[in-house]
C-alpha cells in the first residue's frame, strides 16, 4: 500500500467549487481580469503550476493586504435626521420642485418611518483595504513543505484547480508585520500556517473550533478569498493571514522539520485525539508508512500506546521498528500474520491513498473498535459492511484539524520532540522533487528551504 498525504478525494467538492467554476469561465470567456500582480498593493513572488502539466515555474503576483467587508452602520438618529436634512432641502427649492421632489422622496420617507418604528439598524456593505489590517499577521517565508495533494492539485487530478496556482500550506516562517489589533504575535517571532486562511468563525463548527469543517472554509491556496480573488501558498517568498489562523511555534521546534507538521502532523494528530486513540496502552494500527504514518507512529508512541505498522512492503520493517519505535510490524498480504493479529487493535489510523481492501483491516480491530481514514483514495472503496457489524466497529474520516488543535499538535510535538524526516530541497530542485513524489521516492517529505533560495524572478 503506498502511503498518501491528501485528506481529499476524487470526488471531493469545495463550498466554493461552484464560485471556482465561474472564475474559472469568466477567464475562459476572455473577460478582463486583473493581473495577478495587480490585485492586491503587496508584491510578492514564488512559483506556481500553470496547466495541468504540474510543472513549476517562478511567478510574480500581489499578496491580500486583509480586504475586509466593512459594515458601515446607521444609527436610528442619523436615520431620524434625514427628515431634518429633508426640510432644510425643501426650503431652498421653489413650489413646483417641492410638489415634484416629495412625490418622488416619498417611498424613501415612509421607509424611513417604518424603520424608525421598527427600530431598525441600517447596514450597508462596503470594501476596503490597507496595508497590514487591523488583525492581519504579515509572515516572511523560511520553509514551506511539499504535501502529496499539492501535486494532486496542481496537476488538477481533483478537477478543481484555477491556474496559475501557488501551492503550499506547511508554512513556517517569521513576523515582519502585525495589525493594530494583534495581541499574540510580536515581529520577529517564529510562526506557522497551515491548509486553512479564514472561515466565517461563526458557525456552529467554527464555535466548537472545528474551523476545518466550516461550510465556507477558505483554503491557503486555490481557494477564493473573501473579496473574491484567489488565494496563493507558501512556495512563495511572504504570505498575510488573519491572526485566527497562525499558529505559534515553540523554540525548540526547528522550523524545517516542523513544517510538514501543519499538515501531516494535524492530519493524524487530530482524530487520535478526537476518538480516544491517545491513551497509554492501547494498541494502534498504522496502516502505511509514509508522510502521514511515520508521524503518527511518533504520535502513538508519544501518547505511550502500542504501535504496529501495517504496509505491504516487508522492506519497511526495519525502518518502522528500529527507527520510528513501533513495537511491531505486519505485512498486509501475509495471511498468516494478518490471521494472528485479529482482534488485537483498540484503534487504526488508515493513511493510504491507493486502491485497497478494508476488510482485513477491520478484521484486526477489537470489538467496538475504530478505524480512522485519512488518505485519499482516488477511486471508491469496497466495504464487505460484515466487517463492520461482527464487532460492532466503526470506520471514520477525519481531514486535518481546527486551529485550536493544531496548536495543541505543535506544543505537544515541541515537548515530545517529534518532528517530520525530511529532505530539504532548493526551490529550483521543485519539478524534480514532485516527480519523485509521484514516486514516493522520498523519506518521507520534502521541505522547501525558501528564506535561502528563493529569489525573485
Amino acid at each position: 500500500m503506498a502511503d498518501g498525504g491528501s485528506c481529499s478525494s476524487h470526488e471531493y467538492r469545495s463550498p466554493h467549487h461552484s464560485d471556482r467554476k465561474k472564475a474559472m469561465a469568466e477567464l475562459g470567456n476572455g473577460k478582463k481580469q486583473a493581473s495577478p500582480e495587480e490585485v492586491h498593493p503587496r508584491k510578492a513572488f514564488g512559483w506556481a503550476a500553470k496547466d495541468k502539466s504540474g510543472v513549476l515555474s517562478p511567478f510574480a503576483f500581489s499578496r491580500r493586504s486583509e480586504p475586509l467587508r466593512f459594515l458601515f452602520s446607521i444609527d436610528i438618529r442619523y436615520v431620524s435626521n434625514l427628515f431634518v436634512y429633508l426640510v432644510i432641502f425643501l426650503q431652498m427649492v421653489d413650489v413646483l420642485s417641492v410638489v415634484y421632489t416629495f412625490l418622488c422622496l416619498r417611498q424613501i420617507i415612509n421607509l424611513c418611518i417604518l424603520l424608525i418604528a421598527s427600530n431598525i439598524v441600517l447596514l450597508i456593505p462596503y470594501y476596503f483595504c490597507r496595508n497590514t489590517g487591523a488583525d492581519d499577521v504579515t509572515i516572511k517565508i523560511l520553509y514551506c513543505g511539499i504535501c502529496h495533494s499539492d501535486l494532486h492539485t496542481a496537476k488538477n487530478e481533483w478537477s478543481n484547480a484555477i491556474y496559475p496556482m501557488v501551492p503550499g500550506h506547511e508554512i513556517v516562517g517569521v513576523v515582519t508585520e502585525v495589525g493594530q489589533n494583534v495581541q499574540n504575535f510580536k515581529v520577529g517571532e517564529k510562526v506557522g500556517v497551515g491548509c486553512i486562511v479564514n472561515s466565517c468563525l461563526s458557525c456552529q463548527n467554527c464555535n466548537r473550533d472545528y474551523e476545518n469543517y466550516c461550510p465556507r472554509i477558505i483554503l491557503t491556496y486555490n481557494s477564493l478569498d473573501v473579496d473574491g480573488t484567489m488565494t496563493y501558498g507558501g512556495y512563495s517568498n511572504m504570505v498575510v493571514v488573519n491572526q485566527h489562523f497562525v499558529i505559534r511555534f515553540p523554540e525548540n521546534l526547528p522550523l524545517d522539520k516542523g513544517a510538514p507538521l501543519l499538515c501531516a502532523g494535524i492530519t493524524v494528530y487530530s482524530p487520535l485525539k478526537e476518538h480516544g486513540l491517545d491513551v497509554p496502552g492501547k494498541h494502534l494500527g498504522v496502516v502505511g508508512l509514509g508522510g502521514l504514518g511515520h508521524v503518527a507512529v511518533k504520535f502513538g508512541k508519544a501518547f505511550g500506546m502500542k504501535v504496529t505498522v501495517i504496509s505491504t512492503s516487508l522492506k519497511k520493517e526495519k525502518e518502522a521498528i528500529e527507527r520510528l519505535g513501533a513495537d511491531a510490524f505486519l505485512v498486509s498480504s501475509n495471511a498468516e500474520q494478518m490471521q494472528a493479529a485479529m482482534g488485537t487493535m483498540d484503534g487504526i489510523i488508515n493513511t493510504v491513498s491507493a486502491d485497497h481492501s478494508i476488510a482485513p483491516l477491520a478484521f484486526l480491530l477489537k470489538t467496538h473498535g475504530k478505524m480512522i481514514m485519512v488518505g485519499a483514495p482516488e477511486k471508491p472503496l469496497q466495504l464487505p459492511i460484515f466487517s463492520l457489524i461482527l464487532g460492532g466497529k466503526t470506520l471514520a474520516g477525519s481531514c486535518i484539524g481546527g486551529i485550536k488543535a493544531t496548536q495543541e499538535m505543535i506544543d505537544f510535538a515541541a515537548k515530545n520532540n517529534i518532528t517530520a524526516d525530511i529532505e530539504l530541497i532548493p526551490i529550483s530542485y521543485l519539478n524534480e522533487a514532485m516527480e519523485r513524489l509521484t514516486k514516493a521516492d522520498v523519506r518521507y517529505r520534502f521541505v522547501i528551504d525558501i528564506g535561502n533560495s528563493l529569489t525573485e524572478a
